[in-house]
């Protein structure tokens, strides 16, 4: 049996492939690097592929069930992976498909309804949770909150969401978004939200690690995409915190910001509202604070700093956000956010 690489390059081979998972229900994602195709008479008939350590669009045909291949595309992948330099790799699927990959060495982190998340590797979900827990070292039966923030960049909003948060629990840990598809790299954002909430006491800042609103957990938030699947990742993000960081790390309260501006984020808090009624944790939404006649937003930051407003961005920001703004290293971002359409 053949297995060969498909040329993702060539607009006829991606159409074929597309054209095989429909017949899956599954769809073709624009950011896979690698795709494996086993072929019989020129025709694909099995085909798994991946993104960077996320392995992905497994569909075999009915006349292959049983002959193994999906442990052969499932080893050349994770080889692939290897040769990369990449030694952990997250696999989707259908529910339904989670003994298969069981079989061939991968561990459930979570599922819904209609896709499951394992993952295969050097780490996991469980020693990221036991290392996090550590260094937290809260007091057993204290009131603990969580909010998970991008912080693209660090605002007075943001600031003002933590403050408000604070004074409702024991301890609060904030999570800043690990992934760095966003317009500041993550080291600079987690280091502003630091320096910015130095003066609350109860409060623990850390990365998000891979489990919370990453490429493997729900990738329609760097796209902003909407589509079928977005219902899906965001109730699998969502049930990894609840089920994960929550439970193990005794949180009750779940923080956000109210949302008037972008509809993915909405959706994400009406959904966690949903998740987490099931694990007894409450969601509470703050209003956002106000300057300049609007909401303060990120978003409102990188767009007065693609004008120079410097004098209405200084408005919108702490005073360590400013100043990072305004160093080289912050027009340098400012002059790739002049030329960039990305939403983050």
């Amino acid at each position: 049996m053949d297995i060969e690489s498909l040329n993702l390059k060539s607009s006829s081979e991606k159409e074929e492939l597309k054209a095989f998972l429909s017949k899956f229900e599954l769809n073709f994602d624009e950011d896979i690097d690698t795709t494996l195709v086993v072929r019989k008479e020129g025709e694909i008939v099995a085909t798994a592929s991946k993104s960077r350590d996320i392995i992905k669009c497994f569909a075999v045909d009915s006349s292959l069930r049983g002959e193994g291949i999906t442990n052969i595309l499932v080893t050349q992948l994770v080889n692939q992976s290897f040769q990369e330099g990449i030694y952990h790799n997250f696999l989707y699927t259908k529910p339904e498909n989670i003994s298969i990959f069981e079989g061939v060495g991968f561990k459930l982190i979570s599922k819904t309804d209609k896709v499951a998340l394992l993952e295969m590797g050097d780490r996991g979900i469980k020693r990221v949770i036991s290392n996090l827990k550590r260094e937290l070292n809260w007091e057993q039966g204290e009131n603990n909150g969580l909010i998970v923030m991008n912080c693209n960049p660090f605002t007075l909003g943001h600031k003002y969401l933590i403050e408000r948060a604070s004074k409702e629990v024991d301890n609060l840990l904030i999570l800043v978004v690990q992934e760095d598809r966003s317009s500041f790299p993550f080291i600079d954002r987690l280091e502003l939200v630091k320096e910015g909430v130095k003066e609350f006491q109860n409060v623990f800042v850390a990365p998000s690690s891979e489990y919370i609103i990453s490429s493997a957990t729900f990738p329609n938030y760097f796209l902003r995409k909407e589509d079928d699947s977005l219902l899906e990742f965001m109730k699998l993000d969502i049930t990894i915190t609840a089920e994960y960081f929550c439970k193990e790390l005794e949180i009750s309260t779940r923080f956000v910001g109210e949302e008037p501006i972008c509809p993915v984020t909405n959706k994400y808090n009406n959904t966690m509202r949903e998740i987490f009624g099931k694990y007894g944790i409450d969601l509470k939404i703050i209003p956002r604070k106000k300057a300049l006649d609007d909401v303060i937003s990120a978003s409102r930051v990188r767009d007065f700093l693609k004008r120079d407003e410097y004098d209405k961005i200084v408005q919108l920001v702490p005073e360590t956000t400013y100043n990072y703004l305004i160093s080289t290293k912050g027009k340098e971002i400012t002059e790739r956010l002049k030329k960039s359409n990305s939403v983050h």
